[in-house]
């Protein structure tokens, strides 16, 4: 027998420790690994990080293999890691139920166990009894069964197995937008049980998804129905995530070591090298000690000072953890391994020798990894005064295996026996390599040979949706339906992929269904689902934003191919014509750039060879799935209402069944026509009277419930009837209803018992003058009867009051009277499909939102990721009796989360964005860019395209003077409302004094001497002193409603709200006090602090008084920088804005100031005159809160007489 190599007996020594520290634990019977001796739980991630080290040394032993021994010593050690790969996925499949209700829910009920009994793969707690969904742990799973099925291992066996694998990835692919209990299985930092988004499930998601995309997990004996899909749209929603959460690892976790897992091996999941290094710098410098790193800042976990009794922690007691928390060492393995992958020998050098200085020997030459290292309870004082300099004990598991097996798979890098790629089959340690750059192909077709001869008259030739025969073209929805056939499986109850909304890179590849290639016009062309498709403006925007966004993150082989259709809508009017806007971004295209994207416009036959290809196997004729299963299963997509390309069916006689089931989709959605024009016979009494019909809308309503109403008045905020939206009033402070003309209501026709005669109802739509009055007619019927009652119209059957709703909002678009179009939106309910998308953007983004309108109990906030349904049903909610409100608040969401993305700048130092003022604020700046009534501003805001509607938030936002204009609509449209639009104005800015204003205030006086002073209103409807008062009277008024309204601070603003707290007991602002404690549960940078203040800002109903509070608290924490220790008990913030106010007051009035100018403010007391006054200068508002404090702080401050300045 040949004599054993170094190596080989080095390698048997390894093999000797992974037995004796980590196979040992291994279950026989289902191959999962206890926690330890005493502890018969097995917990996922722990059970894939542990096998780790077996894998490796099976392929080092195959790689360096001496004898016949060690081939089979390697087949038995890959036998091991299968077992236990299988004995998870056993464990999960048979919560089989679980992922099939959390595609729907995301909710912490529905989801996979965290850990399961290691004997019986039986779950061990409750679902409610542990913070079990842990979406990195199921994307750990995931990532390693296609690490290591890549490496050669078979682990799948059935199709049955391949289509659950293919389920658990819709579970995980909507990781950017589900709170989870993250890494450490606590959620809030708090330990409440408080799920949070965690940076580090997002990126672990991100990369599972990338690597079991296009795999076939029988890996070289499958075929095509064994391999697995995923859609690039959820990949990039990850990504984008992620990059706005590095280096900060959620809310309540400034930085957290557990991202060194998705920034280096096993996920490297982010592709920005500054990223990573920003990351693992913080990771350095924040959290490493002398025998590891602690896991994140004010970690409780078996310190001395932690409570073992209870499982949570009081919010003050955090602040006892800082500087003691435990050390744990398994993070040096994960730095050790990312010096081996990036070649960084000083490292790898460096983490070998503190690793073995903190390794625990057994006599027997065992080394032991030990969970963590702690302060030892009689030090702890010696800790807090010094940190890092007292020596630690070893505490928790001997061996931990995860760390265990991490040591030991860094050994078999570091010395050789493995190399990099082999643990990373799947190449994803180059995911930060070069990325060339992106040439998006544009394909224009025109929907009909008659707009293709309107275009071919101005010059550019395109081919129309006929000529391209035999590719075919279907909208985007066709592909969403298809793609819920994918991964159903009636044995195991499982119904495929949820129907979602499917993105850019989605429809920008070409795929191949049974022998056919087909293209998908994007989701933004799609007029069915929401209205922005009906602003043609918009649609252009949309365009430069989706060109754009596939140039950043087009990430497969080939370009990307989008296919714009040219559709009937987008012609001018009369349909003579072919849009500007269109016809200018057709031009723009042909130039070879637009909109900072590199474009190539050309046939879709030219474009084969270059296009990425995906072939859609599940759908092959060979394969089970049946198109009609069940004639009412999943045929109808929700939200639709007409059909797709008509042209793309011509001269086929023998359709398959492919064919008939996308004409069933398009059929269910095609456009029928039943609902009467409107009349134009003069004369005609109004169907309803403006004064009641809202009235008596809302008392019907009331009645359906079951709710006795009185007759006078209904105090409701705002109405429901858009045509009277004279009603709405968002600027000024909500009335009553008055009523008036009582014998007026007989207009609603009744029948006998004297309800509504809804049958009668129904013949009024014939008489209707416009189609606001029969908008109002089928709410009516909506409300009483609901969607689906059939209205027998001219004594056909089967026409629903939906049906009606939905051509309606046709005819609506057709007239683009956006008014009436947002209305009826409202009543369908419809959604926006990528909101729940949106609303993750301006979460991760670390932004708050809340809809509504303000106080508070009306006003919902939203501070992690909802469901779809539910964050809708919130916002209906929220926005009460209005309808329209609630659709204009989806639609504000998006441009927001449009903005977040493409310029972050805009947010700077913004938490929480409450969409309820913002709309607020926007109808108050058309009162006072039109000089009109609230009631006017508001109908008008309502009747704004969605391309101004997002031209005036950007304003806003950005603090823009801008202008607005009336233009005329032409004679024959039916809408009563003005046509607005919106432009920048230039900058004219004002000079010092003017600024300061109070100078100017003087010549005033002078001016007017003994005139008696007209009354200067401050609604924004002014009075005639206007003039004299020049552009600017107002400006500051303005900004700081618009800063109040958006909750917009200074920079730093919270971190130094944090040092002032630690010098007073709190500060109370309009009777709600922010008590010092907070610091003692929160840290500075922390996103949970900042959203603490703000939450007590946001008491303040006031815009400009809530900005006017915010200037006085920044004057205070200049006095934190000051040498005082204490500046008293609580402070009141209210007090000295008010004191500031007298002092202003007081020097007016010794100028001689009277009536008018020293107007106070009803709700605040505060003259408006101050609040109109700049910051800064002599007579700044500033000046006066300075003095105010000084006054109010006299006893603590220090008696030299610099204090003053």
């Amino acid at each position: 027998m040949r004599s054993r190599s170094n190596s080989g007996v080095r390698l048997d020594g390894y093999a000797r420790l992974v037995q004796r520290t980590i196979l040992c634990h291994q279950n026989p019977v289902t191959g999962l690994l206890s926690a330890g001796t005493d502890h018969k739980d097995a917990w996922v991630r722990d059970n894939i990080y542990s096998i780790l080290a077996v894998w490796g040394l099976g392929m080092a032993y195959r790689k360096n293999a001496d004898r016949d021994e060690d081939k089979a010593k390697a087949y038995e050690l890959e036998q091991n890691v299968v077992k236990l790969m299988r004995g998870l996925l056993q464990c999960m499949m048979r919560q089989v139920d679980k992922v099939e209700k959390f595609k729907c829910t995301q909710s912490t009920k529905d989801c996979l166990h965290a850990k399961y009994n290691s004997a019986t793969c039986a779950t061990v707690v409750g679902d409610d009894q542990w913070g079990h969904l842990q979406v990195d742990a199921t994307s750990l799973y995931l990532l390693f069964l296609a690490q290591m099925t890549a490496s050669g291992l078979r682990i799948i066996f059935t199709l049955d197995e391949v289509t659950f694998i293919q389920n658990l990835v819709f579970y995980i692919e909507a990781a950017y937008k589900v709170a989870d209990y993250g890494i450490w299985e606590r959620g809030d930092k708090t330990n409440q049980g408080i799920p949070e988004l965690n940076a580090s499930s997002v990126g672990m998601a991100k990369a599972a998804l990338e690597a079991i995309d296009e795999l076939d997990l029988f890996g070289a004996h499958g075929g095509h129905k064994s391999v697995i899909h995923v859609l690039p749209d959820e990949v990039e929603h990850c990504q984008s995530i992620l990059y706005s959460m590095l280096p900060r690892a959620s809310t309540s976790k400034e930085i957290d070591a557990g991202l060194l897992s998705i920034i280096s091996y096993p996920a490297f999941a982010v592709e920005d090298l500054n990223l990573v290094n920003v990351t693992k710098s913080e990771i350095i410098s924040k959290l490493q000690g002398r025998y590891g790193c602690c896991r994140f800042l004010r970690d409780g976990y078996k310190t001395p000072r932690e409570d073992p009794s209870r499982l949570h922690y009081d919010p003050a007691e955090l602040k006892l953890f800082e500087n003691i928390e435990c050390e744990w060492p398994v993070f040096w393995t994960y730095f050790l391994i990312d010096g081996i992958f990036n070649e960084d020998k000083i490292q790898v050098q460096e983490y070998r020798e503190a690793l073995e200085g903190i390794l625990i020997r057994e006599k027997n030459g065992i080394v032991l990894m030990p969970e963590l290292y702690a302060v030892p309870p009689e030090k702890v004082e010696e800790e807090y005064e010094n940190p890092h300099t007292v020596d630690r004990v070893p505490v928790g598991k001997l061996p931990h295996l995860w760390g265990q097996s991490l040591y030991i798979l860094s050994c078999l890098l570091a010395e050789g026996f493995l190399a990099a790629g082999e643990i990373d089959p799947l190449n994803r340690r180059f995911s930060t390599g070069f990325k060339p750059d992106v040439v998006v192909q544009v394909t224009v077709l025109a929907e009909s040979n008659q707009i293709k001869d309107l275009l071919q008259d101005h010059g550019i030739n395109v081919q129309s949706i006929a000529d391209i025969y035999p590719l075919r073209v279907q909208p985007a929805r066709i592909l969403s339906n298809l793609y819920t056939m994918l991964g159903r499986n009636k044995n195991m109850k499982l119904s495929g992929r949820p129907h979602r909304h499917i993105g850019v890179l989605g429809t920008s590849k070409l795929y191949m269904i049974r022998n056919q290639i087909f293209t998908f016009t994007p989701q933004f062309t799609d007029q069915h689902h929401f209205y922005l498709a009906l602003d043609n403006q918009m649609i252009v925007e949309m365009l430069k934003t989706e060109l754009a966004y596939l140039t950043s993150c087009w990430r497969m082989t080939g370009r990307p191919t989008l296919t714009f259709p040219i559709t009937h809508t987008m012609l001018v009017d009369d349909g003579t014509d072919i849009h500007p806007a269109v016809l200018a971004t057709i031009r723009k295209l042909e130039d070879g750039y637009f909109g900072g994207a590199r474009v190539k416009i050309g046939k879709l036959s030219e474009f084969l060879t270059t296009s990425f290809h995906t072939h859609l196997s599940f759908l092959d004729p060979d394969c089970d799935v049946k198109l009609f299963d069940d004639p009412n299963e999943g045929r109808d997509s929700p939200d639709s209402e007409y059909g797709g390309y008509p042209a793309d069916f011509c001269e086929r006689e023998s359709q398959d069944e492919l064919d008939q089931y996308i004409n069933d989709i398009l059929q269910s959605t095609a456009l029928k026509s039943y609902l009467p024009p409107t009349s134009k016979t003069a004369n005609q009494p109004p169907v309803f009277s403006a004064n009641h019909s809202t009235k008596e809308i809302l008392s019907i309503m009331a009645k359906t419930k079951g709710l006795e109403v009185p007759a006078v008045s209904m105090s409701l905020p705002t109405k429901v009837l858009n045509r009277h939206r004279k009603s709405l009033n968002l600027v000024d402070n909500p009335h009553f209803f008055e009523t008036k003309d009582c014998e007026n209501v007989s207009r609603l026709p009744k029948d006998a018992h004297g309800d509504l005669d809804c049958r009668r109802l129904v013949e009024q739509l014939k008489e209707c003058p416009t189609l606001h009055d029969q908008a109002d007619i089928l709410y009516i019927l909506h409300i009483l009867k609901g969607a689906d009652w059939d209205t027998e119209l001219d004594g056909q059957c089967g026409i629903t009051v939906h049906c009606l709703l939905n051509e309606l909002y046709r005819k609506a678009g057709l007239n683009q009277e956006w008014g009436l179009i947002r209305y009826i939106s409202g009543i369908l309910k419809k959604r926006l499909e990528v909101l729940a998308e949106a609303c993750t953007d301006l979460l991760s983004h670390h932004k708050q939102l809340t809809v509504g309108l303000p106080p508070e109990p009306r006003e919902k906030i939203i501070t992690t990721p909802l469901p779809p349904e539910e964050l809708t049903d919130l916002i209906y909610e929220a926005s009460g009796q209005d309808i329209s409100i609630a659709v204009l608040t989806q639609e504000i969401i998006m441009y927001l989360a449009m903005y977040v993305r493409s310029q972050p700048s805009l947010f700077v130092e913004m938490l929480r964005l409450r969409i309820g003022l913002i709309i607020q604020v926007m109808a108050t700046e058309l009162a006072r860019s039109l000089k009109c009534s609230g009631e006017e501003a508001s109908e008008s805001l309502m009747n704004l395209s969605p391309f101004d509607m997002k031209n005036l938030l950007h304003h806003i936002l950005s603090g823009k003077e801008f202008g607005v204009e009336r233009s005329l609509r032409p004679v024959d449209s039916s809408s009563s409302s003005p046509a607005i639009s919106i432009h920048e104005m230039g900058h004219s800015g004002a000079t010092k004094t003017e600024r300061s204003g109070i100078t100017k205030l003087k010549s005033e006086l002078k001016q007017r001497g003994s005139t008696p002073s007209s009354p200067i209103s401050t609604s924004p409807t002014r009075s005639n002193g206007e003039t004299s008062w020049g552009d600017r009277k107002g400006q500051w008024l303005r900004r700081r409603r618009l800063d109040g309204a958006i909750n917009r601070v200074p920079v730093g603003f919270y971190e130094k709200v944090w040092k002032i707290l630690q010098k007073c007991h709190g500060l109370s602002i309009d009777g709600y006090v922010l008590p010092s404690s907070t610091t003692r549960e929160m840290t500075p940078c922390e996103i949970k602090f900042a959203v603490h203040v703000e939450s007590v800002l946001n008491h303040v109903p006031q815009p400009e008084y809530r900005q006017l509070l915010v200037e006085a608290i920044l004057v205070l924490t200049f006095l934190s920088d000051v040498e005082v220790n204490s500046i008293g008990g609580i402070i009141h913030v209210d007090r000295i804005v008010h004191m500031a106010n007298d002092l202003f007051l007081q020097e007016l009035k010794s100028f001689g100031a009277t009536g008018s100018i020293l107007e106070k403010d009803v709700a605040t007391g505060i003259c408006h005159f101050f609040y109109d006054s700049a910051p800064s200068g002599a007579y700044g508002t500033m000046t006066y809160l300075t003095k105010a404090i000084i006054i109010y702080l006299h006893d603590f401050l220090p008696s030299t007489g610099c204090a003053m300045q």
